[in-house]
């Protein structure tokens, strides 16, 4: 069966496995997964992700998390452009998350952006989720 959101079923993955104290999660791996995750990584959200091959041709993300004094550094990380409503946002509207504490991230032409790089880069795009 395939998978009508496969960035949404990553969030929802990172979701759970922090509410379960877990270390790490994987998820399958595609090129969106992976933009998503290096702005995570560079915006201090996650340790960092591992690429690892199952079988030849299939490959999974090892996503691991990070804690700060025993609670997880994300509290909350929900997806806002979805396959059946699109959101997209020029410059001058990106949205600001809990007032500039979280970041939105975007998929503009310069590629997947965090919303100050978005700003920095004079660039809108599409909304893919906001973190927090």
């Amino acid at each position: 069966m395939s998978m009508t959101d496969p960035l949404g079923d990553m969030l929802t993955r990172i979701r759970n496995g922090q509410r379960a104290r877990k270390s790490a999660v994987t998820a399958p791996a595609s090129m969106m997964r992976v933009r998503v995750l290096e702005v995570l990584q560079r915006e201090g959200f996650i340790r960092g992700y591992d690429r690892y091959e199952v079988r030849p041709g299939v490959s999974e993300l090892r996503i691991e998390l990070k804690y700060h004094e025993g609670e997880p550094v994300i509290r909350e990380i929900s997806r806002v452009s979805k396959p059946g409503r699109r959101v997209y946002s020029k410059i001058k509207d990106l949205p600001k998350v809990y007032n500039g504490l979280g970041i939105a991230i975007l998929s503009t032409p310069r590629g997947v952006l965090s919303d100050a790089e978005a700003r920095d880069a004079n660039v809108g795009g599409e909304v893919l989720c906001n973190v927090f």
